[in-house]
This record gives structure tokens, C-alpha cells and sequence, in this order.
């Protein structure tokens, strides 16, 4: 019945002159989007709303997934577009409609509906509140069983008359957002965890492009640790475009710390150390910030004294979506977002396999800075070599 779609967003619309920026990138990541998907599309912009056509068969299901997906859409209308028409003309396409969308359905059961118009045609010969009275009453006139409920129908039919008229009563929920790519790029911290897949989600969600830097520590990490970053990231990959995955072998910085700074040190002084490579990574790759999936109290790491010491080694602001939600809540959006299963299969990364027994939860900057002076003599080309072997890896949803 449907192969034209109107997309409708929510944000953009508040955007004034710059509009039109946020708009086109909103249709190039639709056109990206439809490239997993059978069939050929166009993909058009007219003031106030972006349409999607399909020009040949396709799977209706497929799109709509894909769509749901786009940061930066609100809503997906299946719509049915007619040539402008006269009032009586219109009545006859509006009442099929309904009999073709809930004919059954108001047979079965009691059903309320309103007409909801909008007549951005100024020349069109009725009103928006002349359509609404006309249209319902042509409804109620062919679908007697029916019932009028203005403030909570069971279906609202919208009719907009613009060049074409467009019919419609569905609104698929998007992710809503912005563009990615709209607000600059990010360097996401990404473990094998359940929080910094989400905060990824969470920052693309606001424009950002994402890239990820996973820190991996052969032979105490096994390679199904890494390929579960590599899953975690396909899953993120479906949201925000091409992760740019750089994988860091962090084993002889790790056992270097292990082996010259106090052991209930070690988590802090090595976070600091990722947070030096993956700032380094930022700059090397025209990110403007990084983000982590850090939440106050969650672990020793993450009291607010230890985050403190941690970005003492950033010039980079440090973007932490996740710092005041419960676990509960994260939890919840993994599972919205699909990476939860992947999240706690049983692969250990590297942060976990050389947690101190007894780690410091208020660490003082000046004695750590103290200890890591321990690491002077060879922590320079360690970190050299470390960014030189880099392992990229380009991830897209499969």
C-alpha cells in the first residue's frame, strides 16, 4: 500500500538560518542508511519535511528498521501521496484510505477518530478547519460504526495539502537526536563493559561521529576479548556509520606500571595512561574530545577524586554521558540498543585482569604523579611503539 514515506524530526526544526545544514546531513545519513536495504529509493527535501519514494520493490519491514536507526529522526510516516485534487476528490482518497488501513478494525471493536489537517497551500479551496469538519464527516458517512473523539481518538488521520496532498495516520517513533556528524567527532574509550558502548550511543545520538580506541592486552586478554569490542562496536556501527576501531597493544605498558608503581595505584595510574594514548589517537585523527563510560561510584576508578586525577592528563574536555545514571538505567539502554548480550559474555579486557586486590578510591595528584615518575625511563617509547603498531580496524554493521 505504502512506498512513500514522510520523515518528520524534531530538533532541526529549532535550528533558524543553519537549518538547512542539519537537514542535508539528516538526508545523507537516510541515503546511507537505505544502502543496506533492497530496492531503489529517492530521497527529497521540501521546506519543513523530508520524503523518502521508493521506485521499485522493497521490504517495507527492512526500511522502516533501517530508518529507526537514523539519529536525527523523530517520526516515520507511511504516507499515500495524490496530484492536488479538488475537496470531493480528496474526500474519496481520504475515505479509501481509512477502509483500506482500519476497515476491519471498526467492525470489530468501537473505534474514535479525528481528522487532523494541515493546508500549507494557501490557494487550496478549504481551510485546514474546513477540511477537518469536511473530510470527518465524509468518514463518518461511510464508516457509520464509527465514533468522533477530538482530544483521544484511537486514530488521528492527518491530511497535509502542500504541492501534492499527503495522507496519513502512523507515526513509527525514531531515535530522535541529531545528524550524526553535525557536532563534531569524538574518541570513545570502548572495553568489552556494558557502559561505554551505551555512552558512545548516547554522544553519537547528539551529532557526534565516533571513533573508538580498545585497549587489548595479548596473551592476558585472548582474542574472543577483542572480537566481543569488535561485535560491540558492529552494534554501535548501526546508529552512528563506519567505527574507525584503533586497537592498542597496552601489554608492556601495563607490566611496566605493574612492575614500578604501588599496586593499589595501578588502576588509576594506568586509566591516566589510556587517557594520554587515546587523547594522542584525538588529535592524530582531528577528534575534538573524548568519551568515556564512566559513572560516579560505580568502581574505584570512578569516585569523583579519582575521576579528577584522571583528567588531570587531558587537554581534551573528557565527555561523560553516563556520570549520574544508576546501573539499572544503563543496563536498560544496552538492551534498547542490542549490545547487552554481547556486553557480558565471559571475555575479560584489560582493565579487569590487573585490578589491584585493594585499589586507592581517593588518590592524592601529587603522589601519583610522585610514582609514575617510577615509569620515566622507558613509558616515552612505550607509548611510541604503542601508536605506531595500531591496529585500525573499519567496523560497519553487517
Amino acid at each position: 500500500m505504502f512506498s512513500s514515506f514522510l520523515i518528520k524530526y524534531a530538533e532541526i526544526g529549532i535550528k533558524g538560518k543553519n537549518r538547512y545544514l542539519f537537514e542535508d546531513a539528516l538526508v545523507r545519513q537516510i541515503k546511507y542508511a537505505l544502502k543496506k536495504c533492497d530496492g531503489e529509493f529517492v530521497v527529497s527535501k521540501t521546506p519543513g519535511r523530508i520524503y523518502l519514494d521508493a521506485e521499485s520493490e522493497f521490504d517495507y519491514d527492512q526500511v522502516i528498521e533501517k530508518l529507526s536507526h537514523v539519529f536525527g529522526i523523530w517520526g516515520i510516516c507511511p504516507v499515500v501521496r495524490v496530484p492536488l485534487c479538488p475537496p470531493e476528490e480528496l474526500c474519496e482518497k481520504v475515505v479509501d484510505y481509512f477502509g483500506r488501513m482500519y476497515g476491519e478494525q471498526v467492525k470489530e471493536k468501537e473505534t474514535t477518530f479525528k481528522v487532523f489537517s494541515r493546508r500549507s497551500n494557501k490557494g487550496y479551496a478549504l481551510d485546514s478547519m474546513e477540511l477537518n469538519a469536511f473530510v470527518g464527516e465524509k468518514i463518518l458517512d461511510a464508516f457509520p460504526e464509527v465514533g468522533v473523539d477530538v482530544h483521544n481518538p484511537d486514530i488521528t488521520v492527518t491530511v497535509e495539502v502542500r504541492d501534492k496532498i499527503y495522507i496519513y495516520s502512523e507515526i513509527i517513533p525514531g531515535p530522535g537526536g541529531m545528524p550524526v556528524g553535525t557536532n563534531g567527532k569524538g574518541m570513545l574509550l570502548l572495553s568489552g563493559g556494558i557502559d561505554s558502548p551505551v555512552s558512545g550511543w548516547m554522544v553519537a545520538k547528539r551529532g557526534l561521529k565516533i571513533d573508538a580506541v580498545y585497549f587489548h592486552a595479548p596473551p592476558y586478554t585472548s582474542e574472543r576479548a577483542k572480537q566481543k569490542v569488535i561485535d560491540l562496536a558492529k552494534k554501535v556501527s548501526a546508529y552512528t556509520g563506519p567505527i574507525y576501531l584503533h586497537v592498542i597493544n597496552f601489554t608492556e605498558i601495563q607490566l611496566y606500571i605493574y612492575e614500578n608503581c604501588p599496586h593499589e595505584e595501578l588502576t588509576i595510574i594506568m586509566r591516566r595512561y589510556m587517557m594520554r594514548i587515546a587523547e594522542m589517537l584525538a588529535v592524530e585523527n582531528e577528534a575534538q574530545c573524548l568519551i568515556t563510560g564512566e559513572s560516579i561510584g560505580q568502581v574505584a576508578s570512578q569516585t569523583t577524586q579519582s575521576l579528577a586525577v584522571t583528567n588531570e592528563v587531558c587537554t581534551l574536555p573528557v565527555f561523560r554521558p553516563l556520570i549520574a545514571f544508576d546501573k539499572e538505567d544503563i543496563v536498560n539502554i544496552s538492551k534498547k540498543i542490542d549490545t547487552y548480550e554481547t556486553s557480558i559474555l565471559p571475555f575479560e579486557d584489560c582493565c579487569t585482569i590487573f585490578v589491584a586486590k585493594h585499589p586507592v578510591t581517593k588518590p592524592n595528584l601529587g603522589i601519583i604523579k610522585r610514582h609514575e615518575h617510577n615509569l620515566d625511563e622507558k613509558i616515552d617509547e612505550m607509548i611510541k611503539t604503542a601508536l605506531e603498531t595500531d591496529e585500525v580496524i573499519i567496523v560497519t554493521e553487517e
